[in-house]
């Protein structure tokens, strides 16, 4: 069940604000329905201050930015206004047209909700499609790699790469508002969030065979995708959690952050990559930071290795 209560909190938070005619929007990602609650808790709140205002416009206009790129993306991507009615998507695209160049398009708000959602639930998809592809191939001793390149030679196929599983605060976590509203009917969304979210044990299983008792794992990456510092809903850190509640000795290398999250402090140590090269009988790379691009095959000598982004190739 999604949690409102954050946005249910700011839109009471505005009730002794509003003025007549002010059009409120809602930018966050949220199931769908969500821009109709925001206007009943805001009138709820009014009432229980004793204030009438009227004319109130509600639009829901999602964000579309990639992080390290938002300053840009702001401006340059198009966007959707969602209205509770047309003159509330039409005064939401005057007042984005001040400084977005992109195309901006007008809707209802339950279609613009549904849209954001889709978005990241169709890469969810086909991550998941990835996903499952590397886990055939471990069944079947094939280098899902190179089966992913010469598939992808076909000009109208184009598949992604597989990873550890999937992270970060919309991929991994907006489907499921979908499979709320829908549950009977998101069969396929359904399936893709549990093949994207079981990878992680996958991996984890992977490295305890090749560990021994006393293994010392290496992992490489801690951020839900490379070259940030972003470690929300990552599956790095889920996998080694997992490895340090199987007693392995965990070393983290995570060139973006200068401390470990919450869920690793005591029970992995933050070193650096040259470090745990050094002290490392298994090596598992979890996140292709362009820190790891240039590691070879005679760093890793002598080492087990599990490469879940195909980035040391034999």
């Amino acid at each position: 069940m999604p949690d409102l209560s954050f946005v249910e909190a700011a839109a009471r938070s505005i009730a002794p604000f509003v003025a007549t005619g002010n059009l409120i929007i809602l930018e966050s990602t949220s199931p769908v329905g969500t821009t109709e609650k925001v206007k009943g808790w805001l009138k709820a709140e009014l009432a229980k201050l004793g204030r009438q205002v009227d004319g109130l416009l509600f639009a829901h206009c999602p964000e579309r930015i990639l992080p390290g790129q938002m300053l840009k993306e702001l401006v340059s991507n198009d966007r959707i206004c969602g209205g509770l009615t047309p003159e509330a998507a039409e005064k939401a695209r005057d007042l984005y047209a001040t400084f977005c160049t992109a195309q901006i398009f007008l809707t209802d708000a339950r279609t613009a909700e549904l849209a954001k959602l889709t978005e990241n639930a169709y890469r969810d998809v086909n991550i998941a499609f990835a996903n499952e592809l590397s886990l055939i191939c471990d069944k079947l001793s094939i280098d899902v790699w190179e089966l992913i390149r010469l598939a992808n030679r076909h000009p109208r196929v184009k598949i992604l790469q597989p990873g550890p599983g999937v992270g970060g605060h919309c991929i991994a976590v907006d489907p499921w508002f979908i499979v709320d509203a829908a549950p009977a009917e998101a069969r396929l969304l359904r399936t893709a969030r549990e093949v994207n979210d079981s990878k992680p044990h996958h991996v984890v299983a992977q490295v305890r065979a090749a560990a021994g008792k006393d293994a010392v794992v290496a992992c490489l990456g801690l951020a839900f995708k490379a070259n940030v510092d972003d470690l929300r809903e990552s599956p790095a850190v889920e996998i080694a959690a997992h490895l340090a509640d199987a007693g392995l000795k965990v070393l983290a290398v995570e060139p973006h952050v200068t401390a470990l999250p919450k869920a690793l402090q005591g029970r992995a140590e933050l070193v650096t990559l040259a470090d745990a090269l050094a002290r490392a009988s298994v090596v598992v790379l979890l996140v292709d930071h362009r820190a790891f691009a240039g590691l070879t095959l005679a760093q890793l000598a002598g080492k087990k290795l599990i490469d879940t982004r195909g980035v040391v190739r034999n």
